[in-house]
């Protein structure tokens, strides 16, 4: 049997903007248009960030909450709401003159709105972006209220690692404690060196090292920022991993040339078909993640 890859798109993100490229999805009705239209090309996973009506990033749970419904009404995606949410708009506050911080409060609501997965960044990192140095701090104590909340409301985590150093400590530590059994989802995030301070640039080397590294029992999928998804995906494939694309790590299809979410998955689907390996589906998805049937699918079995 050829193996199932899990294709996750990333329609959104928290940084991006209309301006870098008018196909980017914000609102809800939008993002959920783009995310069937996503699924239908073969993408099993959306990792979605809210935004509010004027666009600035949020994680408030009536809005995600809003979104996976009408992502519901359309496929049985697997629905990945981000932890993270940006660094402006509700989601910062000012530390000192020249310091903010992304919000834990405002972060850890994004696990009231229903998703299946949420991102835990159980590392500290400094966002450079819009004119500002912001932090985003997850400390041991921080990381292990979140990482409990999410086990409180039956949420797998995926584990958000940028460096090497972010698998060997805090993700190590929560998942040695019991706090969230495996698989554990991990997102091997490279190429962001640019934004934030700790991450690492894309190569095969680093790469290798940082699959070499993960913990027993993880799944991990690879996300690329801009020209580096390419390549850095079709690597993750080589080695026995799953692939996340979209807009928010990369706004064009070939340099200077913006595209959309649909056309990113379609070309990942045809790597991984030419490599002789199959794009998962939903089901398929929850199953190798170690998640529970949706509603949807339960029903459908209940009814065979």
């Amino acid at each position: 049997m050829s193996r199932k890859v899990i294709v996750t798109v990333a329609p959104t993100g928290g940084f991006a903007t209309r301006a870098q490229n008018p196909h980017l999805p914000t609102q809800p009705d939008e993002i959920a248009e783009d995310v069937a239209r996503c699924h239908a090309a073969g993408a099993s996973v959306a990792a979605l960030h809210a935004r509010l009506p004027n666009d600035e990033p949020t994680c408030d749970a009536a809005i995600y909450g809003r979104i996976n419904t009408l992502i519901r009404e359309r496929c049985d995606i697997v629905i990945n709401n981000s932890g993270g949410g940006g660094v402006t708009g509700a989601m910062g506050r000012r530390l000192s003159d020249d310091l903010w911080e992304v919000d834990l409060d405002e972060r850890m609501k994004a696990a009231d709105a229903g998703a299946e997965i949420v991102t835990l960044n159980a590392m500290t990192v400094l966002a450079t972006l819009a004119g500002r140095e912001t932090l985003l701090t997850a400390s041991p104590r921080r990381a292990r209220i979140f990482a409990q909340r999410l086990r409180d409301r039956a949420i797998k985590p995926e584990w958000e690692a940028f460096s090497p150093a972010h698998l060997m400590q805090d993700m190590r530590t929560l998942t040695a404690e019991g706090l969230e059994p495996a698989p554990h989802i991990v997102n091997l995030c490279l190429g962001f060196d640019h934004v934030f301070q700790g991450a690492m640039p894309y190569s095969p080397k680093i790469l290798q090292m940082m699959v070499e590294l993960l913990p027993a029992g993880s799944v991990f999928s690879v996300a690329a920022a801009g020209a580096a998804q390419l390549p850095a995906t079709t690597h993750a494939l080589l080695l026995g991993g799953h692939v996340r694309v979209g807009l928010e790590d990369n706004l064009d299809y070939l340099p200077g040339e913006p595209t959309t979410n649909s056309r990113l998955v379609e070309r990942m689907v045809r790597i991984i078909r030419e490599l002789g390996m199959e794009p998962a589906t939903p089901g398929e998805a929850r199953e190798i993640l170690g998640l529970g049937p949706s509603k949807s699918q339960a029903r459908a079995e209940q009814a065979a």
